[in-house]
């Protein structure tokens, strides 16, 4: 397979990722050029996995040969690596991965989401993704060779999308503001405080209702279920938009009162 068809191959599903979950599309192109050959290693060969991820996969495991880095000393030893019954499907595990990180570290890749391709080189690198210290500077010469760049600006988040997102935003810190204010008397101005909540209700509504998404993004599960407990919601159902949303309530601690 040419060069020019194995990134082609690569490039449906690496943007839609990027769309949906914000890997960029051009670290996932990268790390499965770097870490398969171009898809000749014998690891991809045998287990159809691209990125050199160990463990037990969908399809079973293979033990094979690798080469680790402690400090700056090259060794290599043998571990068991995941089995997919695709590429598709490895790309899939590969941005599970960078979601939900490990048992220990949920996490430590999240450095990696809706990042430029520099900043994502080094961040997956320092989540502890591979041991070699020059990682990140061949996933950026191989992402600069080939112009993968390209493609993270096919997967970025469209602009009106972003401006509703930032005046979202906006509103919310305004209405965090208010409701610091509210907090030494809330008795008195209880009413005033549903008044708030039913506005960001139907702000909620107003976004869910944009386009429902087939499936709720792992990132975005905390925030739901906090957004249910607080009653600001009654179901999962959404689109893009008010997952992001309902994430950055969460985060200002405005659904479960954390901050």
């Amino acid at each position: 397979m040419k060069s020019h068809e194995f990134i082609a191959k690569l490039v449906p599903i690496a943007v839609e990722d990027m769309r949906r979950y914000g890997v960029p599309a051009s670290l996932t192109i990268a790390q499965a050029i770097l870490e398969s050959n171009w898809g000749k290693s014998g690891l991809t060969q045998k287990a159809n996995n691209l990125f050199g991820i160990k463990g037990t996969g969908p399809a079973g495991s293979v033990t094979m040969p690798t080469v680790e880095y402690k400090g700056q000393t090259r060794y290599t030893t043998n571990a068991q690596f995941r089995k997919y019954h695709s590429w598709d499907e490895s790309v899939e595990d590969h941005t599970r991965l960078i979601l939900n990180g490990t048992r220990d570290k949920p996490k430590r890749y999240h450095g990696v989401l809706w990042a430029d391709y520099k900043t994502a080189a080094t961040a997956i690198w320092k989540g502890g993704y591979a041991t070699d210290p020059s990682y990140p500077q061949k996933l950026i010469s191989i992402i600069e060779k080939y112009d993968l760049n390209q493609y993270d600006l096919q997967g970025q988040v469209k602009e009106e999308d972003i401006v509703k997102i930032e005046a979202l935003t906006a509103e919310v810190q305004k209405l965090r503001d208010q409701v610091r204010l509210l907090t030494d008397n809330q008795a008195a101005q209880t009413k005033k405080q549903e008044s708030q909540i039913n506005q960001l209700q139907n702000t909620v509504k107003s976004l869910q209702n944009l386009h429902t998404s087939e499936s709720v993004p792992s990132w975005a599960e905390p925030a739901l279920q906090a957004a249910i407990k607080a009653g600001v919601i009654q179901g999962k159902e959404g689109s893009y938009d008010f997952y992001r949303a309902m994430t950055v309530l969460y985060r200002l601690g405005l659904l479960d009162g954390t901050k």
